[in-house]
């Protein structure tokens, strides 16, 4: 069960083919009408009504993971990274490259280790040959920006 509000920024959890809307395409509530029809501004700029009982896959679009911003693109980014999560998190390259590379202006990487932060992105996941003895690993090293934003916050020079 979800609460909306006009403003709030949404995002479809599975496609939407009646209404042509793709899995974790992103949009805006412009407006919501007395039995609780929903009017959407769509990022890609076009508008869609639906009925938020007959589209159950809806969630609010304020945030989401890595994998699941594959495809989208915003201005700027904010990446969390917990360092302590280790092997429970997918905490490697190819995860630092996909929440990179969505900033169109800037990205923003916030830790609760700036030490280990490199290490623990640095983790080649790719598949090796069966020749190959050892993983290549690509080391991504945090460059600090000095900003009036909030403390550890590393800017990637996007």
């Amino acid at each position: 069960m979800r609460s909306f509000s006009v403003g709030d920024r949404i995002q479809f959890t599975a496609p939407a083919n009646e209404v042509k809307v793709a899995n974790r395409e992103l949009g805006t509530i412009e407006s919501i009408e007395a039995d609780g029809r929903l009017r959407l501004k769509m990022d890609g700029g076009r508008t869609v009504e639906l009925h938020p009982r007959k589209h159950l896959h809806l969630d609010h679009g304020y945030a989401m993971t890595s994998h699941s911003s594959q495809g989208q693109t915003a201005d700027r980014v904010l990446i969390h990274v917990d360092t302590e999560l280790g092997a429970k998190a997918p905490l490697n390259s190819r995860m630092a490259y996909v929440s990179v590379s969505r900033g169109r202006h800037d990205a923003q990487i916030y830790t609760n280790n700036s030490q280990t932060l490199g290490q623990e992105l640095s983790r080649d996941v790719s598949h090796s040959h069966a020749i190959q003895q050892e993983p290549v690993a690509h080391k991504i090293e945090p460059q600090t920006t000095h900003t009036n934003q909030i403390s550890q916050g590393f800017g990637l020079g996007l």
